[in-house]
């Protein structure tokens, strides 16, 4: 199965090659005007793709107000899950405020780790591929003088039991390490920004063979 992975996408909608899955892991529209959104729908169905599925981010303030109403072969996650081609996939879009972090941009955040364990802790055992905004703790999320991942997330997605299951995870979040991949044995992790530290587009989709 051919996924494609991209996230914070702010606005910019790149060019992609279609495939079986796309994944997008929050962060859509310019701003939170609902023409923003409306922009971001008519590119989002218009990929060619068999199935299609994303979550919101700390910027989409418009889902977190209105909520997304989907159409076919297109799915939206919110602390939910979906099955494609006998895959099972799940979506969160939390993360955790810090310090500096623009008070506009805080749809879907808490204020600590424990709140988000909160919401890992509904993430099904049985999960194939987990789609979150929020990296785990030491997994591409650092910025110069700080990790900004989930500690519970990485306890979750390394506890042992899960990841004979767990196959996949897909987040974005923290720009500076956009467009890669960490292959952790048998569980690979891509942070799937588009979007580099200075919000300039210059990363690219991440492609996954699923087998």
């Amino acid at each position: 199965m051919i996924i494609d992975c991209i996230s914070d996408l702010h606005g910019y909608y790149p060019k992609l090659d279609g495939g079986d899955l796309l994944i997008v892991a929050g962060d859509l529209a310019e701003n939170d005007r609902e023409i923003s959104y409306v922009e971001f729908m008519d590119w989002f169905y218009a990929q060619p793709y068999e199935r299609k599925i994303l979550i919101a981010g700390n910027h989409d303030n418009f889902i977190a107000k209105f909520g997304f109403n989907m159409f076919e072969n297109s799915t939206y996650l919110c602390d939910s899950g979906t099955e494609f081609k006998g895959v099972k996939i799940w979506g969160s879009p939390w993360t955790k405020s810090f310090f500096g972090m623009n008070r506009h941009c805080k749809a879907f955040t808490v204020g600590s780790d424990d709140e988000l364990k909160e919401k890992w802790d509904l993430i099904p055992m049985d999960t194939n591929i987990l789609v979150t905004h929020c990296p785990p703790w030491g997994i591409l999320d650092r910025i110069p003088k700080e990790n900004l991942g989930s500690i519970s997330l990485a306890n979750l997605v390394f506890d042992p039991k899960r990841m004979c299951i767990l196959k996949l995870h897909v987040f974005g979040h923290i720009h500076e390490w956009g467009g890669q991949m960490v292959d952790a044995v048998k569980l690979n992790f891509v942070n799937a920004s588009i979007m580099d530290e200075n919000y300039d587009p210059v990363y690219k989709p991440v492609r996954i063979i699923y087998e």
